[in-house]
């Protein structure tokens, strides 16, 4: 029986991808195989890995304002596409809700990572959440950007914050996803330059037809998870911290702390930050608040 080798390109140069990588000085692009995955993987800086998964409808680029501030203090950031978004390639377009748990495992096996910190935003978060419950020694800390807790109790107060679901769930081929960067999630507009930049993937067909399964086969049944209170029969015991942008409605500290009561019977240790002048796309809001916060968390929960 023969077996897939991981297998990690020398750094290619952003122009001959297509379409065009957008612009984010001092990153280095790979492509790094793994069984059924050729996976594109922006890094940037040397020292201790941090890995960072990028939310919906975002990629990599999502961390070019955080990840250069996390290398000039001595983390190397890796800021991978992941399966149906940027410029990954996968083989098979089905999505189930580890999948993408696997494709991160497989990364940094194929990177030489034993332990990495782990920043999320989104999406992207629901894949923290499966590496820090199953394989919480592979995770030294971890940040998660606006979604609460895995442990989290459903209130209505909180329904408003899922009205965009049902629109992704039956996205249609080629329909704009430029709503979801509206006002309703932003603390301020977002240039057009920006939006075109988070949605340059969504040209290519494979990136656009994964929208469906992506909300169909990992959102929703993690939601549903998480309402049947199904990790608050688990212990987390990575140290994280949760941070949310204070505009991000109905997201709330008053309905955080209402949703997370007594959350030291589910984490070890678990921390809310809140910043102001962001809401739910935080990195793009406040960049700079956020890699300060997470450099703090590394160094104090490590």
């Amino acid at each position: 029986m023969t077996t897939h080798e991981p297998r990690t390109t020398p750094p290619v140069e952003p122009t001959t991808w297509s379409p065009p990588l957008p612009p984010a000085p001092g990153f280095e692009h790979h492509i790094v195989e793994t069984p059924g995955l050729r996976q594109h993987v922006a890094t940037i800086g040397e020292g201790e890995p941090v890995l960072l998964l990028h939310g919906f409808p975002e990629h990599w680029w999502q961390w070019h304002a955080v990840a250069p501030t996390l290398a000039a203090r001595g983390y190397r950031a890796i800021c991978p596409d992941l399966r149906g978004a940027g410029w990954t390639v996968a083989d098979d377009p089905r999505v189930e809700p580890h999948t993408r748990l696997h494709d991160v495992i497989a990364l940094l096996d194929a990177l030489g990572v034993e332990r990495a910190h782990v920043v999320s935003h989104d999406m992207g978060t629901i894949t923290a959440f499966h590496l820090s419950y199953d394989h919480p020694e592979r995770v030294r800390t971890a940040v998660q950007l606006a979604v609460p807790p895995a442990f989290m109790r459903y209130s209505p107060r909180i329904t408003s914050g899922f009205f965009h679901l049902p629109r992704l769930v039956w996205h249609r081929p080629h329909a704009s996803l430029r709503h979801v960067f509206s006002p309703r999630y932003v603390a301020r507009p977002m240039s057009q330059a920006t939006v075109e930049a988070h949605l340059a993937p969504m040209g290519r067909p494979e990136v656009d037809a994964a929208v469906r399964p992506l909300l169909r086969g990992l959102v929703v049944p993690e939601a549903l998870q998480m309402v049947r209170g199904a990790y608050r029969r688990r212990m987390l015991t990575v140290p994280t911290l949760v941070v949310y942008g204070r505009q991000d409605r109905p997201w709330s500290q008053d309905n955080l702390e209402r949703i997370c009561r007594r959350p030291e019977r589910y984490a070890d240790r678990l921390e809310f930050a809140f910043v102001d002048d962001a809401a739910h796309f935080i990195t793009d809001d406040a960049p700079a608040a956020v890699s300060e916060l997470a450099l703090d968390w590394f160094e104090r929960a490590a």
